[in-house]
């Protein structure tokens, strides 16, 4: 039984990661459009309420499920069913407490918020914003009962059942901007998206609960079991832990704008500014999801438990994943920072911010290790400390900006970013010291991910230069074929030059589609 059961928690684990990788790349690949039908005043003005809409949709993803799951555990070990009456109905008046709170603060303070971020036509978009929370506790209830009873599959599909509605809403709204709507309306659009998706996840995951008659009865039983301290505190712990990327959008939505008019850039020049910098947060989420998609499969398989009981395996598994997160983090960031000027002319129109956005790319690696890390960490019963190190680096972040932004512009909100992504690694580093020895550490590949990242610049520099001296692409169309031949060979390269200078063993080697041509290329004491 235990052995199906830990297969069956692997399995529900490895369908959330996919699930969390499609709904991702979803999410960063829309915003390509959005930016090129409305402007970078539309995109300045989506991304001004996509750090509000964000909380509440890791709410109702990570915090409150998670939480909620965390009860409906306790509660089987006791033997207590999942009452209507004495589990579903308190539940569901904590989550609405708390969801309502928020919805009202932030609903009646809108025009001071609008204030403090600098621009108070965004006064009804906030607004339309905070309704999203109204939505929380119905889909975090019942992704939290299914997740607690391991059926992964209704959070998973509800996901990207979201995600599809959103979207699709957000690019409507953009197609009615580029005809001449008000571009102010991006915002609104963008807020009803997200309550539709979240409707949407609602009714299906409530069709789904209702045949599972497993799940619920109106039986009581006796007894008061305290639900409040488990869904504030843990769950938002867990929330803290997955907003690591979105609290730097935070900052920057509420101090950007306000720091950059201290330059003495006029407050239309400074909006617009932020939308090309805004340009980079979905490359950045990419590149940190395509990296860090191994840390939520990790977590069942990281735990106290297990680390007591074969904690040579455990420290192998979390060398294994933070070595693949850094290989990846590594490649992909050299490549977007050497390809960026070509990327943005093909994805955003013009190479406008490139200097900065480059800088910003940069904040691709902290974060993915730091997330990798985290998850670890969570398994290992950190919550509480990962979550105060994310806060320690929105402080710093938030300090960053406020200093740096006035001297150095863009520049020093980028350089912001990557002091506050650095700060996290380096306390998620210092937590794990208490589990994983330093000298385990340095078994890490890391001589030849530098040496590979190099050469695989050096290959691409080489390559750009001999096409450019008979063709350069003169079309978006065009550039976005050569950038994605450059993307190919430049990955190519990276990964013969990993395999040759010895970054993966023979075991991981076989592990790797097309294994038999590539244990060919590892160094002669490694075949």
């Amino acid at each position: 039984m235990t052995k199906s059961r830990n297969r069956s928690v692997l399995q529900g684990a490895l369908i959330l990661s996919f699930a969390g990788l499609l709904s991702k790349i979803i999410s960063a690949g829309y915003r390509v459009p959005l930016q090129n039908l409305t402007g970078d005043l539309g995109f300045y003005i989506y991304q001004q309420v996509y750090p509000i809409l964000g909380m509440a949709l890791i709410l109702s993803l990570y915090g409150f499920p998670a939480a909620i799951s965390k009860l409906v555990s306790e509660l089987e070990e006791n033997r207590n069913p999942l009452s209507i009456p004495s589990f579903y109905f308190p539940v569901f008046f904590w989550l609405m407490g708390a969801s309502g709170l928020i919805f009202l603060l932030g609903y009646t303070q809108a025009p001071g918020i609008a204030e403090i971020m600098g621009d108070e036509k965004l006064v009804p978009s906030i607004k339309a914003s905070f309704f999203a929370f109204l939505m929380v506790p119905f889909v975090s209830l019942f992704r939290g009962v299914f997740q607690g009873k391991n059926h992964m599959a209704p959070t998973a599909v509800s996901q990207i059942v979201e995600q599809i509605f959103r979207v699709t809403i957000i690019i409507t709204t953009s197609v009615l901007v580029a005809r001449g709507q008000d571009a102010y309306s991006i915002g609104i659009g963008a807020a009803w998206g997200s309550i539709s998706g979240a409707v949407g996840a609602a009714l299906l995951l409530g069709s789904w609960l209702r045949k599972s008659r497993r799940v619920w009865t109106w039986d009581r039983w006796k007894g008061t079991t305290s639900y409040m301290k488990t869904i504030f505190f843990y769950g938002v712990f867990i929330c803290l832990n997955y907003m690591l990327l979105l609290s730097l959008q935070l900052v920057d939505a509420f101090t950007l704008v306000p720091s950059l008019v201290k330059t003495e850039v006029g407050i239309d020049s400074a909006r617009l500014l932020k939308g090309i910098f805004d340009r980079g947060q979905p490359l950045i989420q990419l590149g940190t999801v395509l990296a860090s998609s191994i840390a939520l499969a990790l977590i069942p398989s990281v735990t106290r438990k297990r680390l007591n009981n074969d904690s040579e395996r455990v420290e192998n598994a979390i060398l294994s994943a933070v070595k693949v997160t850094v290989m990846i983090a590594f490649g992909a960031t050299a490549g977007l920072v050497f390809l960026f000027p070509l990327i943005n002319e093909a994805f955003f129109q013009d190479s406008q911010g490139t200097g900065p956005l480059r800088m910003l790319m940069l904040v691709i690696v902290g974060s993915s290790i730091s997330i990798t890390m985290s998850s670890v960490l969570q398994g290992l019963d950190y919550v509480k400390q990962t979550a105060l190190v994310v806060l320690g680096g929105l402080v710093v972040k938030t300090a960053g900006n406020l200093i740096l932004i006035p001297s150095l512009g863009l520049y020093g909100s980028a350089l912001a970013s990557i002091m506050a992504v650095t700060f996290v690694l380096v306390g998620n580093v210092v937590i794990l010291r208490q589990e994983i020895s330093i000298r385990k550490w340095l078994s890490l590949p890391l001589v030849p991910i530098v040496f590979s990242t190099m050469g695989m610049v050096i290959g691409l520099q080489i390559l750009s230069t001999f096409v450019q001296l008979f063709w350069f692409p003169d079309h978006r169309f065009t550039l976005l074929i050569y950038l994605l031949i450059l993307t190919g060979v430049g990955a190519m390269i990276y990964l013969i030059l990993l395999l040759r200078l010895g970054g993966f063993s023979n075991n991981e080697v076989e592990m790797l589609p097309f294994h038999e041509q590539f244990i060919k290329l590892l160094p002669k004491g490694m075949k």
